[in-house]
């Protein structure tokens, strides 16, 4: 089957980041894809909590969201909405980062909310606390679209190997992780880490991702790493789509799982086994 990539170099307002990504969906749709994958956050690229709380709704009222219900409907189409940012009726005001499969009736199919968060000190001029705004998520997920079971995650869930090992345990067949990953990170482990899922899993790895500087009208300019990703399940790359915004095609072929499996049939041969003693 065709599938598409949707890199993205969203702004603060969902407004704005709407039409641009319904634009492309078309554009995908057009090129013949039946599955189309946008990034994270997708809605809104933000530093300023001040400018999330302005602008992020509850999942009921979300702009993006019944917009692309309503084109996957139209068009008879899997999407997935890599993630938006939501609210919640968190005690502490934060917000959800959740991703969507959405299913060719426009119906949820899944929802995913992002398990880890993204707290870390980079170097000196680069640090974020994603847990002092976003609740983490507890339920992992495997959605089955149809024509394959899907694993969802989200950015920073691609650094934590047994949260792919169980989606692939629970029959997960392609693996996604939507992201807007720093470009200090990004160019040093985003690649290795998206292969090494594959190979450790069979699935195939689908990361459509940010890309760019992101303009915003309150706080900092984010800077994301780009180079959304497609990796077979024998762990090869299949398409890179680089720094540039856009629509990126490639064939999603899932007898190239069963193939990957056979020859190094990791998840059958797994143990269990003790774990080390402290000291």
């Amino acid at each position: 089957m065709k599938a598409a990539l949707l890199q993205l170099c969203a702004s603060d307002d969902p407004v704005e980041n709407l039409s641009t990504t319904v634009r492309l969906i078309d554009q995908a749709i057009d090129r013949g894809a039946t599955f189309v994958l946008t990034p994270e956050v997708s809605n809104c690229v933000s530093t300023s909590r001040d400018q999330q709380r302005a602008v992020l709704v509850r999942e009921r009222d979300d702009i993006t969201l019944a917009a692309v219900r309503t084109k996957a409907a139209d068009e008879g189409v899997h999407i997935l909405i890599g993630s938006l940012g939501l609210a919640t009726d968190d005690a502490r005001g934060r917000f959800a980062n959740r991703s969507f499969l959405i299913g060719p009736d426009g119906a949820i199919r899944a929802r995913y909310d992002k398990i880890h968060m993204f707290d870390v000190q980079i170097d000196e001029s680069e640090t974020y606390r994603e847990s002092d705004g976003y609740r983490p998520g507890e339920q992992a997920i495997v959605a089955d679209a149809g024509f394959a079971k899907i694993g969802m995650s989200v950015c920073y869930d691609l650094r934590f190997p047994l949260l792919a090992n169980a989606l692939a345990k629970a029959g997960a067949e392609v693996l996604t992780y939507p992201a807007a990953f720093s470009p200090v990170t990004g160019a040093a482990h985003w690649h290795s880490l998206l292969r090494a899922r594959a190979i450790e899993t069979g699935c195939w790895v689908l990361a459509p991702a940010q890309t760019g500087h992101h303009e915003a009208v309150a706080g900092k300019r984010r800077q994301t790493f780009g180079h959304s990703l497609v990796v077979d399940p024998w762990g090869e790359v299949v398409l890179d789509a680089g720094q540039e915004t856009g629509v990126y095609i490639f064939d999603l072929d899932l007898g190239k799982v069963a193939e990957a499996r056979r020859r190094v049939p990791a998840l059958a041969n797994a143990r269990v086994f003790e774990a080390p003693r402290a000291g």
